[in-house]
Order: C-alpha cells, then structure tokens, then sequence
C-alpha cells in the first residue's frame, strides 16, 4: 500500500457523550504523531453540516500544547458541535457526494474520519460507497461512540462506560435517599434506551457496592403492566421503600411504548421516535393501582454530559480508540469502524478494526443471558460484563470550584 499524503478531516456527530472529546484527542494525537503524511487536520464545525458548509478550524493549529489535549479529554459534549444530518444514498443525490469530494479535493484532504453512532457510521459506509466509484484516493475511517452501547461489531463503545458510572453512582444515591423513610413509596427511574437496555442494566452495578434497584426493565423483553403490579407489590412486601429502573423505550407485547400516550409522535431525520414520558406514565400507573407514594425521575441529560463521573477506563480507551485510527488509516485501512476486542481475567482491550458495511444500521441488544428469568433484573454475568467499564477516576483541573473545560472558539 502506497503512502498517502494529504490532510485529514474530523467531525463528531450524533448525541454527545463524556467521552467524545476523549476519543476526538486520540485522533489529534495520532495526527500529529503523523504529521510528515499529514501536515493539518482540519475538524468540522457541525459533522457533515460543517462539511458541505465549509465550516472548519485547524486542530493542529489549536493543540499544539499537551494541556489543552488533557482538558478536552476531561470535556463532556462535543468540542466541535454534533449534528443529525443524514446523508442520501449516493445513486439517490449524487450532487450532494460530488459537492463533498470538491471539499476534499479544495483542501488536499485524504483521511476522514467521523466520530459518532449508528447513524453516523451509516454516513461512512456511504461516503465509501461513493469513493469507490471516483477517481480519488481516500482512507474513511468511522471512530465509534454512543452512550447506548449498540454498535454491533465491538465489544462496547466509547461512552458507554462513563454513562453507566453515573447511571450506577445515580441509583445508588437515589437508594439511600429513599432508604431514610419507613412510608411505602416507589420510586420509577427513567433512563435513556430505545431499542437496546444497555444503559438501564447499568444501574444493577450499584448492587455492587450497597443496595441496587429493586426492579429493572429493558426493552429487549415485553412489559406488561399487571406483572410490574405483581413485581412492585412484590418488593413492596419486603421493604416500604422500593426503587425500579426503567428503560425509555421499553414496549407492551404488542409493540407500542409504554410511554406512547405521553409522546408526541414527532421523528427526527432518522425517523427515530422522540421518547419520553415512560417514566410519569408508569408513576400514574402505580398511584392508581396500588395507592401508595411514588415519583417519577428521568435521568435525561446527565447521562451523558456527567464528565466529573467519568470512568477513566473508558476515558482512557476512548484516546487510545482515536489514536489508533489514524495509523489504521495510514497503513491503507478504509470503510472500517474501530472496534474493541476484549480479553478478561485480567480485563483488557485491544483496539482493531471492522468493515462498516457490516455494522451500520444493525443493533446491538442486551443479551438474553445478562437477562434474569422474570426479565426484571441483570444476571451475574451481565454485571460481570459491565464491572470493568466504569473502573477508575478521573481527575480533572477545577477553576473556581469548576471543572475545566475546554472550548474550541
């Protein structure tokens, strides 16, 4: 394979993360760590937005220091702005590719690579698609994140780890605030989950070090509302104050959300379904039916901005995934994602890659052995899978009683 030399691009897409800007410093570092076959990386101000608008900032220019690598590694959210821009099929708008590849040839630009999910995974397996229909030689490479832990093809994603640290520091403060009372009450946490329960089965890792979630359900099993009364009176009957853990998107057995009643019914340009409601749904659900206390909690956001929670395993694996993108890239790897390999007993990954054709557009569920039988609680061994990802803590510059953060102007 011969030496390409030319400039690189990067951009961030999709929901952000803790850990986004941690794998976005991994690619900078491998870049400079490159420099002689490529002199600039130029990131995209918005994803493809930013592509097609020729919005960019010098990233090379910007991290020449070390500190200011180690302040973005410690920034939630994405530094270069995120977008949910979905790209055509080639053969439906072949303008819109051939306008990008104007881009690439105006900037010299012979790396690209794009950091986010599903979605933005299935851009690279477009714009490869594309390229290997022109005359122009290029290395795509899709740098995986998600907090929902769905790619298929690798054994867990950048972002995932921190968003299960806080979702499991969360449930157990919110036990031992209920713990205080003697008054039955039940308290339902919505957390975030569309089609996979990765996320939500994070919350049993509180059971680790206390007490867990009484209940937990995810969308991979069907919900039915007469067995969660059953469930919850259940627990009800052991101790006054129970707490369950509940996936956005979990679903009656005929399909629909449990929470459809409190949704709009509105898309995004992916056509996912916006979720929300599940939670107050179920808090309703329970007043009526068994007449005691209850809230309703929906984690929301924090779940995946909380970088003063941040695991530094995955913090740290996030950089190395970034980083090793770009020699992947320069030894003639293209139309893949980064993916990690993992080995236990001790825990440890290996950073490798996969084609993006087979990981695009499929998802990656919770399987059914991390699942109990009642299908509301996580197994043994989906804790054991999930322990190592949330290990180590990060510690951050404070300003102010802050942390600090970096953002690129």
């Amino acid at each position: 394979m011969k030496n390409l030399h030319g400039n690189a691009m990067v951009g961030q897409s999709g929901g952000p993360t803790a850990a986004i800007n941690a794998t976005l410093s991994g690619v900078i570092r491998g870049v400079l760590a490159a420099k002689e076959t490529i002199p600039t990386l130029y990131g995209l101000r918005n994803g493809v937005e930013g592509l097609l608008n020729e919005r960019f900032v010098d990233l090379t220019e910007i991290f020449k220091e070390e500190e200011n690598l180690l302040t973005l590694e410690d920034t939630p959210a994405a530094a270069l702005g995120s977008c949910r821009y979905k790209l055509p099929k080639p053969d439906a708008d072949r303008a819109t590719f051939d306008r990008i590849l104007e881009i690439f040839k105006k900037y010299d630009v012979r790396y690209f690579f794009y950091i986010g999910g599903n979605d933005s995974m299935d851009a690279v397996a477009k714009l490869t698609a594309y390229l290997e229909t022109v005359d122009y030689e290029m290395r795509i490479i899709g740098v995986p994140k998600t907090i929902d832990n769905d790619l298929v093809g690798t054994d867990h994603t950048p972002g995932f780890g921190s968003a299960a640290k806080y979702i499991a520091t969360t449930i157990k403060e919110i036990v031992r605030d209920c713990a205080v009372y003697t008054v039955s009450a039940v308290t339902i946490v919505e957390i975030m989950g569309r089609d996979a329960g990765w996320l939500t089965s994070a919350s049993a890792l509180a059971s680790l070090s206390g007490d867990g979630p009484d209940l937990i359900y995810l969308p991979e099993r069907a919900f039915s509302l007469e067995q969660f009364f059953t469930d919850v009176k259940a627990a009800l009957a052991k101790h006054p104050n129970v707490v369950v853990a509940v996936s956005e998107g979990i679903r009656f057995a005929d399909g629909t959300y449990v929470g459809a009643s409190a949704q709009s019914g509105a898309k995004d340009t992916f056509g996912h379904a916006y979720l929300a409601g599940t939670g107050k749904f179920l808090e309703s659900a329970v007043k009526s039916e068994i007449g005691c206390k209850v809230r309703a909690v929906e984690l929301n956001l924090p779940q995946r901005c909380a970088a003063h929670l941040a695991s530094a395993t995955d913090i740290e694996e996030s950089v190395r995934t970034g980083k090793t993108a770009v020699p992947a890239a320069v030894s003639g790897v293209s139309g893949h994602m980064m993916t990690a390999v993992r080995t236990d007993a001790p825990y440890r990954v290996e950073i490798s890659s996969s084609p993006v054709s087979a990981i695009a557009n499929m998802v990656k569920t919770v399987p059914d052995a991390y699942i109990n039988v009642a299908g509301n609680g996580i197994t043994e061994a989906g804790i054991a899978y999930l322990a190592p990802l949330i290990l180590g803590e990060r510690t951050p510059v404070y300003e102010n009683g802050m942390p600090k953060h970096f953002v690129i102007k």
